[in-house]
């Protein structure tokens, strides 16, 4: 919110009626600069892309799905849960990247939630079921002893 009004009392009532932050003008260009900032880090919806793209996989924030774009220029939909959905975007953010598996259940998972010693592996099996029917079989693949890895570069045969 960017406005002339400095009271407290204003300030309170603009973030309690949903501002992300408040600005008061005059204001300076770097201060502004460095708050938009900030919103862009701490993933702001309204900063959330409505799609995230690697390789031949387009993860829709609107639906809720993963469309996989193969070799005929065909658009195949794979509906995700939540958690695959969550998970696939994790990947997604960090395409060729080796990903532990500590980092994904500290990722998907509060803290207090304390998940059984295999969900991450459970979680795996289920996103790599689904993304077999794009036909690629290591599309994501397991770094023994590390983690898993999404490869952005392997395209299916």
């Amino acid at each position: 919110m960017l406005t002339a009004k400095d009271r407290m009392e204003d300030k309170v009532a603009g973030l309690d009626a949903g501002a992300d932050d408040y600005l008061v003008k005059p204001f300076g260009m770097v201060e502004l600069l460095a708050r938009l900032e900030h919103c862009k880090r701490s993933d702001s919806p309204s900063f959330q892309p409505q799609h995230l793209q690697v390789g031949s996989l387009t993860l829709d924030y609107a639906t809720h799905t993963v469309c996989f774009q193969n070799t005929d220029s065909d658009q195949q939909v794979i509906p995700l849960t939540s958690k695959e959905f969550q998970l696939l975007e994790y990947f997604m953010k960090h395409p060729n990247q080796i990903v532990t598996r500590d980092q994904i259940q500290n990722q998907l998972w509060e803290v207090s939630a304390e998940p059984i010693s295999n969900v991450v592996a459970a979680q795996m099996r289920l996103l790599r079921r689904k993304l077999t029917q794009t036909g690629d079989h290591r599309l994501i693949e397991t770094i023994h002893g590390i983690g898993y890895r999404l490869n952005q570069s392997h395209e299916p045969k």
